[in-house]
């Protein structure tokens, strides 16, 4: 190789990258690593679709970015292109009401969207069932993100439907996945009775990813990703360093390695060194907070605004605060509380209130400014 720095440049038309793509949350691997075991037990809980009767349900947990929605996507594609079955991936982030995810069933099953008003949900839950039992359907409906359909407390409702379509029309046949990500939340135990009778779910845990486990799929993406020799071995284990300490995420990993080769074309280098990583980690580590931030409604934002103004001050007086901005009432401004400390956003601790009694102390769980940014 020549020793001029001019050859170790790139050019104004190159690129550190082969596939850009590689790096999106939502592609699909070819080979899905470190996950046979979770996989096989989904497998077993949809075996029965297969063969024409109801699938086994399933709760799907772990942390964040533990490739419990890739395990999902992948079997699906196989029933899709292999199997008569029919399935359906609700993203409950977007479709967080019972109305919403029928919606969404509907879209799937007809290949249109349904009137946007006047159709009541009775008569959307009818046609749906009588689609699946005219074509001799099973539907598996994901209810990915299922944790937002509590948040919301639409849950019960939308599982309960779902799970009794049988006794409302003999012949339907529906499978239920939930994937959640909240490990605070029992699923079950959070369920009304009359839908914990019906549910009883197989329970498939995906734990999260060892250091030597991200670098190997990380490594996987930078080979696929990337031009030969841009991402070294120095390189690519700081990267899987930095993921395992956001909780073995692996979409801070593919954000990381995406941001890090950003960072090696500014420099017009033609490999990524461990200064683009360091350079690239402050955004990436909030990722999922980005995320989660995205999916807010605009009250939602707006209270998130608030707080960070008043950080650390009591709920009652950053209710002064939303209510001249909003103009919604407290029962609102609380429902809107408890989903951001859901969310892990806000920290809403009880503290005592001299003269006050107890009350609620609404503190960031990031930094003011990381949030105000991203919104």
């Amino acid at each position: 190789m020549s020793d001029d720095p001019e050859d170790r440049m790139l050019g104004w038309d190159e690129s550190v990258f082969r596939d850009e793509h590689v790096f999106e949350i939502d592609w699909l691997p070819e080979t899905f690593k470190h996950r046979d075991t979770q996989m096989e037990t989904l497998k077993y809980a949809l075996r029965p679709a297969v063969r024409g009767s109801r699938p086994l349900n399933v709760i799907a947990r772990g942390p964040p970015g533990t490739g419990k929605t890739t395990a999902v996507q992948i079997l699906f594609d196989e029933l899709t292109a292999q199997t008569d079955v029919k399935t359906v991936r609700v993203n409950c982030q977007m479709d967080s009401t019972r109305y919403a995810v029928f919606s969404r069933l509907f879209a799937e099953i007809f290949d249109y969207e349904p009137p946007s008003s006047g159709i009541s949900f009775k008569k959307l839950f009818s046609q749906i069932t009588n689609k699946l039992v005219e074509e001799d359907e099973v539907l598996v409906v994901a209810l990915d993100d299922v944790n937002y359909l509590f948040y919301e407390s639409e849950a019960s409702d939308t599982l309960y439907s779902l799970l009794r379509a049988h006794e409302a029309h003999s012949g339907a046949k529906i499978g239920v996945i939930c994937v959640s990500s909240d490990l605070e939340l029992d699923v079950i135990d959070a369920l009304d009775t009359r839908v914990q009778s019906v549910f009883r779910p197989e329970e498939v845990y995906f734990n999260p990813y060892g250091q030597a486990e991200i670098a190997d799929i990380l490594g996987e993406r930078a080979d696929r990703g990337f031009n030969e020799g841009v991402v070294g071995p120095t390189v690519l284990d700081r990267v899987a360093e930095l993921t395992e300490e956001q909780g073995g995420d692996l979409r801070v990993g593919i954000d990381l390695l995406r941001r890090a080769g950003m960072n090696a074309e500014r420099r017009a280098s033609r490999s990524v060194e461990t200064e683009d990583v360091e350079a690239a980690y402050d955004k990436s580590k909030y990722v999922h907070l980005s995320r989660r931030l995205r999916e807010l409604s605009d009250s939602e934002t707006a209270l998130v605004e608030v707080i960070a103004a008043h950080d650390g001050q009591q709920a009652g007086d950053i209710y002064d605060a939303f209510s001249e901005q909003t103009d919604l009432g407290y029962t609102r401004y609380s429902e809107i509380i408890n989903k951001l400390d859901q969310l892990d956003i806000i920290d809403a601790e009880y503290t005592d209130v001299e003269g006050r009694g107890r009350s609620r102390e609404l503190t960031l769980n990031y930094d003011a400014d990381a949030v105000l940014e991203r919104l």
